[in-house]
């Protein structure tokens, strides 16, 4: 199921919830060797104890995705150091349907407007997106507040050259540092979404995860 090579995407089960990123660099029966994790919110490497309990999520060559749980048991110090986390089994995976997919990495280009009047419409990018929320790389300059409610514009670029433009609410979880100091990266929930806005969502990041991962295989 699993192939060398492979993304492998981690959620770590505390409080914080921090999602990471790795690459498949071998597999030995019950046990994955990976690639130290980057944190998809930093794009910093992250340090996972021995121990450390994970839910992972892949998508196979079929274009299905797959998630389990895991355990982080050692530290391979190899010419690229690894990590060996548990892994039980094809036939104990657990198949995601297209509604649960996780988040896809991709730029769009946004139009934040307030409720009310509260600030001035900007213009911002995301750096992910899913059907239940995005991130966004917002200049520090502009005034939000955590738990704030915005109304958010999107273009989603289909792959056969159709546009579609969604406009949904959507609440301000926190603010994460980045590497560019003019900037924060906000994640968004969407809430109170009608259904034809999800679909198209769900149909855009489904297109999204196809084209990302034809292009891993073209590098391999």
């Amino acid at each position: 199921m699993l192939k060398i090579g492979d993304v492998i995407l981690l959620e770590t089960k505390d409080k914080n919830g921090e999602r990471l990123k790795c690459k498949l660099m071998e597999k030995k029966e019950n046990q994955l060797y990976i690639d130290y994790p980057i944190n998809t919110d930093t794009g910093r490497l992250a340090y996972l104890m021995i121990g450390t309990e994970l839910t992972a999520s892949f998508i196979n060559k079929e274009q299905h995705a797959y998630s389990f749980q895991t355990v982080v048991t050692v530290r391979v110090k190899e010419k690229i150091p690894l990590l060996s986390i548990t892994y039980p089994g094809d036939h104990k995976l657990n198949r995601i349907q297209r509604r649960e997919y996780v988040r896809v990495e991709t730029t769009l280009d946004v139009a934040v407007h307030p409720l009310e009047n509260e600030f001035l419409p900007f213009t911002a990018v995301t750096t992910d997106i899913s059907a239940g929320g995005a991130a966004l790389l917002i200049p520090k300059s502009t005034i939000l507040n955590q738990g704030q409610e915005v109304v958010v514009w999107f273009s989603l670029p289909f792959h056969d050259e159709e546009i579609d433009y969604i406009k949904v609410r959507g609440k301000i979880l926190r603010f994460i540092q980045v590497e560019n100091e003019r900037f924060y990266k906000v994640p968004l929930q969407f809430f109170n979404i009608d259904e034809l806005t999800r679909q198209k969502l769900i149909r855009f990041c489904f297109q999204q995860q196809i084209i990302m991962r034809r292009k891993e295989l073209m590098a391999e």
